[in-house]
């Protein structure tokens, strides 16, 4: 590993230091959305938020990466008033939350926790369930791991390859399982580093974003929006990247006419995470079953070239394919001043759209009002 791809914790790490005060409630002016769309600052202390999971009394959680290893409770988070607590500390990296049937579930680098009763207060520390304890795990980077529940009520957790570049096949995958970590299975190879899914509402087909490469320029390879259609689909790493670029370490591995291509190649670097098909009534009809993606932003492009992402981005679909990628929030860089990263994103009850940042530590609302 290069002395500048072991740079990247500490660029991040600088980034993460780097963030303005939010207040709570009040607007995100520094965010632009399109005509009739309002972003507002939801939630102002939940210093390095990552993944969010919605419970059904109303309990936002979120995940932190880098600090103490908290996971956050906000309860009544979309009502008047959200209280933050801490749910528990003491974790290695819990990025990764999702929520079913009142437990709270929580990944780790190696292991996979339960909390039950989540969403019920309490003065006793939380003890959690080891429903895994031997997930993949080499360095610590690419460990930090996204989780979810699909409609067919099993858990999905990638596990992201531990270098920039290299061929080892315990890693870049997606893992299945059974909601008490039995049964687990690989359903897809050939993801480099992938943090965000998503299902689409009508197909139940999982939809996930993945991270390229670094180290073969500024402008390659694509991050990517992918589909699968099928369990046990290759989507190409390390020996191809965005479905037609060989890559020139590896790419005597395989051939990209075998691998599965992109819905939609994203930017070069942008850090594609939290991607979201909107199913919410509140945005108008056109954004229905649409494709968000929260892309993080670069740390590894020339002085000389701008950073890319700090947005959110829209990807429509015609069918399962991609017709349009453009900008739907920006703001988060300003020139090469970084004021923010989006993480994640989720789909509140009343149709709003969540965002987290782990720079601001914040979470923000975006909301549409006719006529606005």
């Amino acid at each position: 590993m290069s002395h500048s791809y072991r740079s990247f914790c500490c660029a991040v790490l600088a980034l993460l230091l780097s963030g303005a005060e939010v207040r709570a409630g009040a607007p995100a002016e520094f965010l632009r959305v399109p005509p009739g769309f309002k972003a507002e600052i939801l939630i102002a202390d939940v210093p390095k938020a990552r993944s969010m999971a919605l419970g059904t009394a109303g309990t936002l959680f979120v995940g932190t990466q880098f600090g103490d290893g908290t996971v956050y409770a906000i309860r009544d988070a979309l009502g008047e008033h959200p209280q933050v607590t801490k749910l528990v500390q003491g974790l290695k990296v819990p990025n990764g939350v999702a929520f079913r049937d009142g437990a709270l579930y929580v990944a780790e680098p190696r292991r996979i926790l339960k909390f039950p009763r989540a969403e019920e207060t309490s003065a006793e520390p939380r003890v959690p369930e080891v429903l895994v304890a031997d997930l993949p795990y080499k360095i610590a980077l690419h460990a930090w791991r996204y989780l979810a529940f699909g409609p067919d009520g099993k858990l999905y957790v990638p596990v992201g390859a531990p270098c920039n570049i290299c061929d080892d096949k315990e890693f870049g995958l997606i893992l299945r399982m059974n909601a008490d970590g039995s049964g687990r299975e690989v359903i897809a190879r050939g993801v480099r580093n992938s943090l965000g899914m998503s299902w689409h509402p009508q197909t139940g087909e999982l939809w996930f974003t993945d991270n390229g490469r670094d180290m073969l320029g500024d402008d390659v390879p694509a991050d990517e929006l992918n589909r699968m259609p099928v369990a046990g689909l290759d989507f190409g790493f390390p020996y191809c990247h965005g479905g037609d670029l060989v890559d020139p370490e590896f790419g005597t591995l395989g051939s990209c006419a075998d691998a599965q291509a992109p819905v939609q190649k994203l930017g070069p670097h942008v850090a594609a995470l939290g991607v979201r098909f909107y199913t919410g009534a509140m945005f108008p009809a056109e954004y229905r079953n649409q494709v968000f993606i929260a892309e993080h932003g670069s740390w590894n492009r020339s002085k000389e070239v701008a950073r890319t992402g700090y947005r959110i981005t829209l990807v429509r679909l015609k069918g399962n394919a991609a017709v349009a990628y453009e900008a739907f929030a920006e703001g988060w860089l300003e020139g090469d001043k970084v004021e923010g990263r989006p993480v994640d994103l989720l789909v509140a009850p009343d149709g709003s759209l969540l965002v987290s940042d782990d720079v601001r530590g914040a979470i923000y609302r975006i909301s549409y009002q006719p006529g606005a």
